[in-house]
Formats: C-alpha cells, sequence, structure tokens
C-alpha cells in the first residue's frame, strides 16, 4: 500500500499530467470489470477468427480480468502515444506505386515496446515520488492484455468496426500501454463511438477481413498473412496482397477520423534505412545479414528472412513485368528454404502468363 494519502481524483490528475510531459499523448484510468470486452473476445475465438494466433486462448480469462493476471490490480493506467511518421500522402502513395514496397507505418521506426516500457516504468516511478511504493506492472504488448478494451474504458477513444481504437482528436496512429497498479483511481468516462454509419475501412479492406462492423477475421488480414502466419500464405489472399510485405494501413489510411492525425514527436519513431520509400527489387535482394543489420531494433526483425522473402516474392508477383523483377525472382529460384521457393514458384507464374 502507498505510503503517503493523497485523495485519488487528485492523484489520477497528477498522473495523467505526469503521462503527458513523458511524451504520453493521452492518459486516462479503466476499471477492471470487462464482462462485454471477454465475451467479445470468447465468441471471436469460437469462431476461429485468430487462426494460428494460440496465444490469444492460452491464458484464459487472465486476459480479460486483470487481476487475474496481476493479483491485487485495483485500476489501470492506460496512455497513448502518436507514432504517424509522414503525412498520409505520402504512405498512400508508396502503397499505389508500382515497384515499391509498403511496409506498414508503425513498423518503419525503431521498435516501439522497449521506448513505451521504459517510459510507463518512469511515469511508475514518478507516482511512488509523489505516495510511496506501491504494487504495480507495466504492459506493452508483453502479456495477455486486452488493451483496446482497457483504453476504451479508461476514455481514450472507441473500438471502431476496423476493431483498432478510435479518438476524435488523434484518430488511431497510436500505440497503447498499461500500467496495472493497486491504486484505487477514479475510473474515466468511456467516450461513446462515433462510427455511425461509415463503412469505408469495410469497403477498403483488399481481403474483406472485416467480416461485419466491429468484427475482424485476422486469418484474412494482411497483418497477420504477413507478420503472424509462419507457413504458406494462402493462394486465395496473395493477389490482394498488393505490394504490402509487412502489415496493411488501408483501414486506417482511409478512416475519416484519421484527418485529425499527427505527425509523431518521437525521433525513434521516424522511418530508418530508406524503407519509407524502398522498392521491391532493392529488398528482395538483401542477404539475411543485411536483413538483420537494417531491421535490428525493429518490430520487422521478428519476421525472419526467410518469411521477409515469402512476403516479397508475393509482391514481386503482384508487381509489373519486368526484367528487374523477372531476375530477381529467378535468383531466389533454388532458395534453400521450401517456404521461399513456393512462393517465388507462384510469383514466377504470375509473369509467365500470356
Amino acid at each position: 500500500m502507498p505510503e503517503k494519502q493523497i485523495e485519488p481524483a487528485i492523484l489520477a490528475n497528477r498522473i495523467k499530467e505526469m503521462a503527458r510531459k513523458l511524451g504520453f499523448q493521452h492518459a486516462g484510468i479503466a476499471p477492471i470489470r470487462l464482462e462485454e470486452a471477454e465475451h467479445r473476445l470468447q465468441k471471436w475465438l469460437e469462431r476461429g477468427y485468430h487462426g494460428e494466433m494460440e496465444y490469444m486462448a492460452r491464458h484464459g480469462t487472465k486476459r480479460s480480468r486483470p487481476a487475474e493476471l496481476e493479483p491485487g490490480t485495483l485500476s489501470v493506467i492506460s496512455v497513448r502515444m502518436d507514432y504517424l511518421p509522414e503525412p498520409l500522402a505520402h504512405s498512400e502513395a508508396q502503397c499505389a506505386s508500382p515497384g515499391a514496397a509498403f511496409i506498414s507505418r508503425y513498423a518503419l521506426g525503431r521498435d516501439y515496446h522497449k521506448l513505451m516500457r521504459k517510459r510507463l516504468q518512469r511515469l511508475a516511478n514518478r507516482i511512488a515520488e509523489q505516495i510511496g511504493p506501491f504494487g504495480h506492472r507495466v504492459f506493452v504488448d508483453s502479456a495477455p492484455v486486452l488493451e483496446k478494451a482497457l483504453a476504451e474504458q479508461a476514455g481514450l477513444g472507441w473500438i471502431g468496426k476496423h476493431t483498432l481504437l478510435l479518438n476524435r482528436s488523434a484518430g488511431s496512429w497510436f500505440f497503447l500501454g498499461e500500467i496495472y497498479t493497486d491504486l484505487r483511481l477514479p475510473p474515466d468516462t468511456p467516450s461513446g463511438a462515433h462510427c455511425g454509419r461509415c463503412d469505408a475501412c469495410m469497403r477498403i479492406c483488399p481481403t474483406q477481413a472485416i467480416v461485419a462492423p466491429y468484427q475482424l477475421d485476422a486469418r484474412r488480414c494482411i497483418s497477420y498473412l504477413t507478420i503472424e502466419l509462419h507457413g504458406a500464405i494462402p493462394l486465395a489472399f496473395r493477389a490482394a496482397m498488393g505490394n504490402r510485405i509487412f502489415g496493411c494501413d488501408d483501414c486506417q489510411q482511409v478512416c475519416p477520423w484519421n484527418r485529425f492525425a499527427r505527425l509523431t514527436q518521437e525521433q525513434d519513431f521516424l522511418p530508418r534505412h530508406g524503407l519509407d520509400g524502398a522498392g521491391l527489387v532493392e529488398l528482395f535482394e538483401w542477404d539475411e545479414a543485411t536483413f538483420l543489420k537494417h531491421t535490428e531494433g525493429s518490430a520487422i526483425r521478428r519476421l525472419g528472412h526467410e518469411r521477409w522473402l515469402r512476403n516479397i516474392a508475393v509482391a514481386l508477383g503482384n508487381a509489373p513485368t519486368a526484367p528487374a523483377v523477372v531476375t530477381a525472382l529467378e535468383k531466389r529460384r533454388d532458395h534453400p528454404s521450401a517456404l521461399v521457393r513456393e512462393h517465388v514458384a507462384w510469383a514466377l507464374a504470375r509473369h509467365s502468363r500470356p
């Protein structure tokens, strides 16, 4: 228990102000009762929409019941940090450019996990300076946490039809993080949903992964196919992937609320190694050492070189036929990995059609 007693509402306001000074654009307090979100998660799992992400079901109710994951938790401090690295017109042009490689904007800079975790721990330390030692645990995609549901309850926004969190003044280009704490803090008021009749995200999805409002079949989602899936990408989705080699931002780019999104002020989130404007042939020629060098400290590294080549092979199969494209694919025709060879063969077949 904390050593110094501060009226909970006053402490909550201080926490939010300290969070802003540490570079978080928004902070709120969530309660730990998430019955509705738990019900939605269970239905999602029952439908098999999680695909190979078995970790989504592994921890039972710990994901939706914070006090089961971290005993003693009474409140959750939820924060957001904006990451949009460039004007939307730039990323839209890259995605629409023949022969260009599109990487989800969140992955262009350094991996956000370590940066946000350190900031959240600094926030926890500053709280302790105010009240003395207290029970807490910091999370940034590091444990079974329903971060969007908690952020929604904390007043940071609402979960949109594309299942991402939306904020009226910031759109959806932000990361989320949490501090589970044994402090009994007054929760904020949820903002309520503001998608209305808009279904732009559903209509734009290349693979029709948003199967109904607020329902995402991850097995069809390009982010899942290029990042979470370890085996072969299903034939039914390869052509629709276009030039997207790591993630997909289509549903965010088309969302009307993202006209209010602001560019990040964090230098670590800015593009590195020219990945915001790279070409497919250029990236396909990276050997493993080059891949590891240019993805050091990046979320992209989790792919590994094999799946990096798998994804780019599909994108090259969708690129306009050109000598450079065919030559690049030919060089990988006999790659040691059967996974790479299969996707290269598919891509070459696309360029040999009459």
